[in-house]
């Protein structure tokens, strides 16, 4: 983290310099805005002993959005039942209607905005790190016309500690076989606004470093993608590629790598093709209990290369999400195989047969 409040304190230091001292001293109303969430969760695995589920407390939220003239403030803190976390908290200046400078914990962009999924629990990319990312650097977005670039770099994950699993986003981590941490990251996103449709390219490159033998080595990934609006119609096509190093002085040379995130690590395939398909429907609804019910399967495939110890993975989720106000129910039945989140072991990861597995999940949330 320090090397991160140490690029901040740059960052901020030259906009002091850079932009007008009257940005700070004019009499632009400051607007400050607190929202948040609370939800509860109800979920069954056909992989667990308690056959009748659980249904409990699983977040409070609070949002703190803060503007002043070009300036602004925008940041989330969450409380979960076993750990708090930070989801984004970002200090930015809108230079115009076209540019924007954001410094803190933001969103990574790369594929899909602002998701490649409908689901309560995201798709497939997700728990890769390749969706709803957040890391702490900065980050430039820039509109020409029907055109949307996004240019970052990243110091580091939110917190820059891999051993510590009680986070919101899937990052590296770091374990007693594959001590490894995220040590700089560079992104940049291409999207083209086609009529209702949007479709882009993504480039990321980056370093991560093993903490036990302080070697560093290389990732990066490409992803095309395509998000179609068809009337109520919603299509998500995305195809992603990534690739880290594998090396014995990395703890790599098993082609794995350790991801964590929700207080638990896990191992992905160092390399892989990643496939995504999804399709949602919009149905208005407009009475005392709905305004609108959209419907949904979001599929994530998974594809490694012939390497021991690795095999392919599958994500399925198909479900509705009913809508009333700030009301949000999400209904979804999850089904995997080989699919960490679905009873698998990782992703990518074959330690044996697996068998297909499925959970139902139903999140109840008031947002504010």
């Amino acid at each position: 983290m320090s090397k991160f409040l140490s690029g901040l304190s740059v960052l901020m230091l030259g906009s002091l310099i850079v932009f007008p001292c009257e940005s700070f001293a004019n009499n632009d109303e400051t607007e400050v805005n607190i929202g948040g969430a609370v939800r509860l969760n109800y979920g069954w695995k056909d992989y667990d002993n308690d056959s009748d589920g659980a249904f409990d407390f699983e977040l409070f939220a609070v949002d703190v959005d803060i503007t002043k003239g070009k300036w602004f403030v925008d940041s989330q803190f969450r409380f979960y039942q076993t750990f708090n976390a930070i989801h984004h908290a970002e200090v930015g200046y809108n230079f115009d209607d076209d540019n924007r400078l954001a410094v803190g914990v933001s969103q990574v962009p790369f594929g899909i905005s602002p998701y490649a999924s409908h689901g309560f629990w995201f798709g497939g990319t997700y728990y890769l790190g390749f969706e709803d990312d957040y890391d702490a650097g900065v980050k430039w977005t820039k509109t020409s016309g029907d055109w949307t670039f996004d240019t970052a770099y990243f110091f580091n994950s939110e917190y820059d500690d891999s051993a510590r699993y009680g986070r919101y986003s899937f990052d590296i981590a770091s374990t007693d076989v594959s001590d490894n941490k995220e040590d700089g990251q560079a992104n940049f996103r291409a999207q083209y606004q086609w009529g209702d449709h949007v479709v882009g390219a993504s480039l990321q490159a980056g370093k991560f470093r093993n903490r036990t033998t302080n070697a560093q080595g290389d990732h990066a990934a490409a992803a095309v993608h395509f998000d179609g609006h068809f009337d109520s119609w919603n299509i998500q096509l995305q195809h992603i590629y990534y690739d880290y190093e594998a090396a014995p002085e990395l703890q790599t040379d098993n082609n794995r790598i350790a991801m964590s995130a929700f207080d638990f690590p896990f191992e992905i395939a160092t390399e892989a093709n990643v496939t995504s398909f999804n399709v949602a429907k919009t149905f208005k609804v407009g009475n005392d209990f709905l305004d609108k019910v959209v419907c949904y399967n979001d599929f994530t495939y998974t594809a490694t290369n012939n390497k021991p110890g690795l095999t392919d993975s599958i994500q399925n989720v198909t479900g509705c999400t009913l809508i009333k106000d700030g009301l949000y129910t999400y209904v979804d039945w999850i089904a995997g195989k080989n699919m960490w989140f679905a009873g698998g072991p990782g992703i990518g990861i074959y330690n044996g047969p697996e068998k297909w597995h499925s959970r139902l999940n139903i999140n109840i949330g008031y947002y504010f």
